[in-house]
């Protein structure tokens, strides 16, 4: 009988290989990517080995170990489809047992750029910490345990998952990826320049307590061995060892279950629950009409499409994250909260894309200006149900962290303003230059229709920004003259007031154009 582990690997070989030989594309893109990896991990590498010798080499090696294990737990949850083997479901009518097919994805999973990369910053982790024979030969086992242990965690992650990652639900989560690296960036940023006014030594304490959590525990057990505290650093191995262990026993109940148990999620009565949940009552919230009518289906869109999902998800993380970690830098204003309108306001943006080749249901029901005029007032009613109340709440928290409050009518008159003038252009926008949206793949913009996207989306937010140069000036003026500081109260009505006409008045010159433009939308928003 050939070797399950030896056939699993050609297997993930054959994967590689044959999925690098569909398209020159995408052996340039793997190609790039290896090539790009290699080079960080080897500047890493390179780094690490700069600080052997330094007092702090372990409050950065120990802690770099856990964060690399974190981003082995995540990236199946945002990428499920980077490895087909990662769904063991397509093995299930094999006769497989759970242990040996458990051994043979484990081997599988060190093949691959990710497995490289983890190993040269791992060495780099231990041998930053590792001095002596003991060290260096603890610092083999130990780089070994992590890499097992990083690789384990990821395949129970993702076999406890898999019924949501093969989903459609599931992969709405990779659409959702960007916003994890924005907001990863922004926590790395933060991180690395509290790290620069106050030194690595501040990381010694969260090295200290993740030396006894796997897989951080296997580097920590490479300074132990180097300072001659051989108990101790047998004991952190053991503790690696044990928290492998626990992975693959955990790997393995979920796979044994995966694959002897029915998929749950086409059962009727899954269906039929949630059928009951969704005929809740929303429409008795809004207004009547086909006012009401349109603001549901555009709240609806917000909850079930993953692309708009998406879309509102990351401005509403982007809106809040920009404004509020320059104020706890210490580099923001609290005009940074203007941020969160322009973020939002985009959202009206490309309005008739979202409904894809559907939309010629909702052309059926316009024949005059006035329903094209009340379609997109329903729209806008929905996203100001979000944006209104988010927009105050940012504003409020950066005036806050910066304590400016005597600024926080002004700025948050400013911040309507712009919202306002954002909701105008979207709806004249939305008319004028409609695109696709492909409902496949991460694309947000259906091929040729890129340059179409970028003109209706910077175009508009230029146009909003000269709309809001009275608001600007007077915002202006008043903090340049002697006497404005009692009247800067005034911008809050002011702005909010100008911000309301320049919607309505945005809406009223969209709505001909609108009505007069259902094929040509339809055409353009059925691309994709």
């Amino acid at each position: 009988m050939t070797d399950l582990t030896s056939t699993v690997v050609r297997l993930k070989l054959s994967l590689l290989s044959n999925g690098l030989r569909q398209s020159g594309g995408r052996r340039a893109a793997f190609v790039v990517s290896a090539v790009v990896a290699v080079l960080f991990a080897l500047l890493e590498l390179l780094g690490l080995l700069a600080l052997r010798g330094n007092a702090h080499a372990e409050a950065v090696a120990v802690p770099g170990t856990a964060v690399l294990a974190l981003g082995w737990a995540v990236l199946p949850l945002f990428f499920p489809t980077g490895d087909e083997t990662l769904d063991p479901t397509r093995l299930v009518m094999l006769p497989l047992r759970p242990r040996p097919l458990v051994r043979a994805l484990l081997a599988a999973s060190l093949v691959g750029i990710g497995p490289v990369y983890t190993l040269l910053v791992l060495a780099g982790c231990a041998l930053a910490v590792a001095h002596g024979a003991a060290g260096y030969a603890v610092a083999v086992l130990g780089v070994a345990l992590a890499l097992l242990v990083c690789v384990a965690l990821a395949r129970a992650v993702a076999t406890a998952n898999v019924r949501l990652l093969t989903s459609r639900r599931g992969r709405d989560l990779a659409v959702l990826s960007g916003l994890v690296i924005a907001i990863g960036a922004q926590l790395v940023n933060f991180a690395a320049r509290q790290l620069g006014s106050a030194g690595l030594g501040q990381l010694q304490p969260v090295a200290d307590a993740l030396g006894w959590v796997p897989p951080a525990s296997a580097v920590a057990a490479v300074r132990s061995a180097s300072e001659g505290s051989y108990g101790t650093a047998v004991a952190q191995l053991a503790v690696t060892a044990a928290g492998l262990a626990a992975l693959i026993a955990v790997w393995a109940r979920s796979l044994t279950r995966l694959m002897t148990a029915p998929d749950g999620s086409t059962l009727q009565a899954a269906d039929a629950g949630a059928q009951g949940r969704e005929s809740g009552g929303l429409g008795r919230l809004l207004p009547g009409g086909r006012t009401g009518t349109v603001m549901e289906r555009s709240l609806r869109y917000i909850w079930r499409d993953p692309k708009t999902k998406a879309a509102w998800v990351t401005s509403l993380a982007i809106g809040l994250i920009v404004p509020v970690f320059n104020a706890l830098q210490g580099t923001g204003s609290v005009y940074f909260a203007c941020f969160a309108s322009g973020m939002l306001g985009i959202q009206m943006y490309n309005q008739f894309g979202q409904d894809t080749s559907a939309f010629w249901m909702v052309a059926m029901t316009i024949s005059s200006p006035r329903d094209a005029y009340t379609e997109l007032r329903g729209r806008a009613l929905a996203l100001l149900l979000i944006t209104l109340p988010y927009t105050a709440l940012v504003t409020v928290v950066t005036a806050a962290v910066l304590g400016s409050w005597p600024r926080l009518p002004e700025v948050l008159g400013l911040a309507f303003a712009v919202l306002g003038a954002m909701l105008a252009t979207g709806a004249w926008t939305s008319a004028r230059f409609p695109y696709s949206i492909p409902q496949e793949g991460h694309k947000n913009v259906a091929a040729g229709q890129g340059g179409l996207a970028w003109l209706s989306i910077f175009g508009g937010m230029v146009a909003a920004a000269l709309l809001c140069a009275p608001v600007i000036a007077l915002t202006i003026w008043l903090n340049l003259s002697a006497d404005g500081a009692s009247w800067r109260w005034l911008l809050l009505p002011v702005g909010a007031g100008y911000g309301t006409a320049l919607t309505l008045l945005g809406l009223r010159l969209a709505a001909p154009g609108t009505a007069a433009r259902l094929p040509e939308i339809l055409t353009a928003v059925s691309k994709g």
